[in-house]
């Protein structure tokens, strides 16, 4: 999308965009109850941090920590991996029909699903990462607990990414949000890989590849499972002393606003599934990024395995994955000035698109430690990108849903929650795949050396095929028909709508 004269106008900024100045001076106090603070945003953007903490935790170390410290079978791990983001993803269109027919309470519609979820949250997270002391029911513990988890992740989740349509009705503060949430969020994934990477990478059971003998894997004396099972749990206790934090800040600084007084269009959820699928940029949308979050999510679940075995710099990986974070993390600014300037269909062309040569260089290459970091800098430029444009588009989908169907109200959240659905079913598929893959090519678990065809598999798991996914997933966005201009022209249709709904209010209540 070419810069236009309204692109800068409308799209978001990390910081409050100064209103532009109108002759109409009635509009100026509406403008200003539509405005957000720097509080407020930054609030709310707090909120979004523990579904990203304790989602790079998981993303990056669940499949390693199932493999070489759980000590499950891969086929029994792929199982638990698969059938735990399956039962996500499923949970995220009933939570999300849920909670479009919940009613108005003192506190909202959102919040007391937030509240009420996060302490079974916090408890089924710890859970995940303690040892059962019995061998057998093992897969049955950590399936149980994994999928619980998910759906209190679910039930925070879901709400909260729909409180953007309800913390105000302008679209330029809404975008200026997100872009807080983004920051955030990727700061959440920074923290998270850092917690987990740093607390559980000074505790690896397992030497350097030199201080092995390649023909003998055994763990040398001093290399403790016992110790990295301690460190896991210390590292997820620390997390979720975090997760209640954030939601605390979130409850206490945002205020959720009620949706003007409109009723509710009260649907079965068959039909919310064929309302919200029938939206076509919203199906080009989701299904585009499908397929790229796809290819990141493989890269993630797989990148610590390969990092290990196929590089061989084991007592880095937990360095490189915070390298990869950090970078994207002082990206997303970058980011946010680029789609303002040229738009968000230009954003996502150029910045996922940015991560593919990185990607092939990282297995064309010989193994070389500061190759390996260099690489994973720019890898991050990307991984920004992949983070905020799906969350920065995905409102004007709903607007103009909204411009389209007038007389339909507050189910935005099924939107919202449809969109995670795709994304986490294609995770459970991703992960519940390469960790099969790795059963087939010989992946020995608790061994500190892999075949060689398990390094061969990784290095197709995280270049080859994310490759081809991002090719197909920036085809179909191609055809995503919410330009800037129909996007500007969109927020003054439902500006209309909201100043025609209010006069009608105000000459009731005169009446």
């Amino acid at each position: 999308m070419a810069r236009g004269e309204g692109a800068e106008q409308y799209a978001a900024g990390l910081l409050s965009v100064k209103p532009i100045n109108t002759a109409v001076k009635t509009a100026k106090p509406k403008d200003q109850r539509n405005r957000l603070s720097v509080w407020n945003k930054l609030c709310y953007a707090i909120g979004g941090a523990p579904y990203q903490i304790t989602g790079s935790a998981l993303g990056f170390f669940l499949q390693l920590y199932l493999l070489d410290v759980a000590q499950l079978d891969p086929f029994h791990a792929s199982i638990i991996l698969f059938v735990g983001r399956a039962w996500d993803a499923v949970t995220d269109p009933t939570v999300g029909f849920f909670v479009s027919r919940s009613r108005w309470t003192g506190i909202g519609r959102m919040m007391p699903w937030i509240l009420c979820s996060t302490p079974f949250a916090v408890l089924t997270y710890f859970l995940i990462w303690y040892v059962p002391p019995f061998e057998e029911g093992k897969i049955v513990w950590y399936l149980i607990f994994y999928c619980l988890f998910q759906s209190m992740q679910t039930c925070f989740h879901v709400p909260y990414s729909a409180l953007t349509m309800f913390i105000t009705t302008d679209q330029k503060e809404r975008d200026s949000a997100t872009a807080y949430r983004m920051m955030v969020e990727v700061l959440g994934t920074v923290l998270g890989t850092a917690i987990q990477g740093q607390i559980v990478g000074g505790a690896s059971n397992c030497p350097d590849p030199d201080e092995l003998d390649s023909s003998n894997s055994t763990i040398p004396t001093g290399y403790s499972l016992e110790e990295t099972k301690q460190a896991y749990l210390i590292a997820s206790g620390v997390i979720c002393i975090i997760y209640v934090c954030c939601a605390a800040v979130l409850f206490l600084g945002v205020k959720e606003k009620k949706d003007n007084g409109r009723k509710k269009t009260l649907l079965t959820f068959r039909q919310g599934i064929c309302l919200v699928m029938s939206h076509g940029p919203y199906v080009k949308l989701v299904i585009g990024f499908l397929f790229t979050s796809l290819a990141f999510m493989l890269l993630e679940g797989n990148f610590a395995l390969f990092i290990t075995y196929s590089l061989g710099h084991r007592k880095h990986f937990q360095n490189i994955l915070l390298v990869i974070m950090l970078s994207g993390t002082l990206t997303i600014p970058w980011w946010q000035w680029f789609l303002t300037r040229f738009g968000k269909k230009k954003a996502v062309y150029f910045g996922i698109s940015w991560a593919v040569p990185f990607m092939l260089l990282i297995v064309c290459i010989k193994s070389h430690l500061i190759i390996s970091y260099l690489v994973s800098v720019a890898a991050g430029v990307s991984v920004a990108a992949a983070f905020l444009l799906p969350w920065s588009m995905l409102p004007d989908v709903v607007d103009d849903f909204k411009v389209r169907n007038p007389d339909i109200h507050g189910h935005e959240a099924l939107f919202y929650s449809f969109y995670v659905f795709f994304i986490k079913f294609a995770s459970g598929m991703s992960l519940g795949v390469s960790t099969l893959s790795l059963k087939f090519a010989g992946y020995v678990t608790g061994s500190c050396i892999q075949p060689e065809a398990v390094s061969l598999t990784l290095k197709v798991l995280v270049s080859p095929v994310p490759v081809a996914l991002i090719a197909v997933g920036l085809l179909i966005l191609r055809t995503y028909p919410i330009d800037e201009e129909r996007r500007q022209g969109n927020q003054k249709l439902l500006q209309e709508m909201l100043d025609s709904e209010s006069e009608t209010s105000a000459l009731g209540s005169e009446v």
